[in-house]
């Protein structure tokens, strides 16, 4: 008798378990379905919005015309690229430096809870603070002004945080058997970080800097105290004058984004203008989509290469 009481009791429990967890899995799927619902509506407004003018002849090889409500936005996409370039030249070398620093030199104790704090609290400053700073330390002490090379400083210090972690956690990802079996055979720690880690963590590191580059390319707030709100009348993409104005390669020009050609237009508030709105919406919207997709393609592809899986 007891035996049966007992075996009732627990298919009982048996009974409840599985109800919660078909309950916990359709909550679960409803958030996520939420989720997916959001972003496909997003993206499918907005597009449904610029489409049109997007694929209009002239829209993305013809220059802004009228303070941007004519024309098409050539420059503020040469712009975007270009200042994403520069950020990544910049930033990468830096955190990559600090990420091979963290995880494989620097001891256990103040000096990794300081760095580490350090990147936690630069990652967490609002953009539009980073522009200030930017505004006041390059484009007023420097003497820089509105430039191209203000902007990308300025992402650039909350590109780092972002690459740093990434990094970071690529690097202690790899299996402490190959450090081990490195340092067996002779290596020193910098060859066995070379040769080594950095090959085999290549995968994520690449994955985490495409996605960082996409949230560079949509920033704007930052842009707006530094690069500025306007691009020049006519750029020369032939030239190597450095110092002309019109040198589309002069980093000290000023320079104009596309999220920053977005928020200057429909702050104007002309209602012609609106379509180029919607149109370089778009735009920004595909670029930061593709640069989500082409880092899993490429992660997925040298994680093959590397691993021979």
């Amino acid at each position: 008798m007891a035996k049966t009481v007992t075996a009732q009791a627990q298919e009982a429990r048996i009974k409840r378990s599985m109800r919660n967890d078909r309950i916990a899995t359709g909550i679960l799927t409803f958030i996520v379905g939420v989720v997916i619902a959001i972003v496909i509506s997003m993206v499918l407004y907005i597009l449904a919005q610029g489409i049109g003018q997007l694929l209009q002849p002239g829209f993305l090889t013809e220059p802004s015309r009228s303070n941007g409500t004519e024309g098409g936005i050539a420059y503020q996409l040469f712009d975007s690229f270009y200042l994403l370039i520069l950020t990544l030249i910049i930033s990468l070398p830096i955190s990559l430096g600090g990420a091979v620093f963290l995880v494989e030199y620097a001891p256990e104790g103040p000096i990794t809870k300081i760095a580490s704090t350090a990147i936690e609290t630069l990652s967490s400053l609002p953009s539009i603070v980073v522009g200030m700073f930017g505004f006041l330390m390059f484009s007023v002490n420097f003497g820089w002004g509105y430039s191209l090379i203000s902007g990308a400083i300025a992402l650039t210090m909350f590109n780092i945080p972002i690459l740093t972690r990434v990094i970071q956690q690529a690097l202690e990802d790899v299996p402490a058997s190959q450090r081990d079996a490195c340092l067996a055979m002779g290596l020193t720690r910098w060859e066995t970080t070379l040769h080594v880690l950095i090959p085999a963590a290549m995968p994520a590191i690449v994955t985490g800097v495409v996605l960082s580059a996409g949230r560079v390319f949509g920033e704007a707030a930052a842009l707006l105290f530094t690069s500025g709100m306007s691009s020049p009348a006519r750029l020369n993409f032939f030239s190597l004058n450095f110092a002309s104005p019109t040198c589309a390669w002069n980093i000290f020009r000023p320079g104009e984004s596309l999220a920053v050609h977005i928020y200057k237009i429909y702050g104007e508030g002309s209602p012609e203008a609106q379509h180029i709105v919607w149109g370089t919406a778009a735009l920004l919207m595909i670029c930061v989509l593709l640069f989500n997709v082409l880092s899993r393609i490429a992660g997925k592809a040298l994680a093959r290469r590397m691993t021979a899986e």
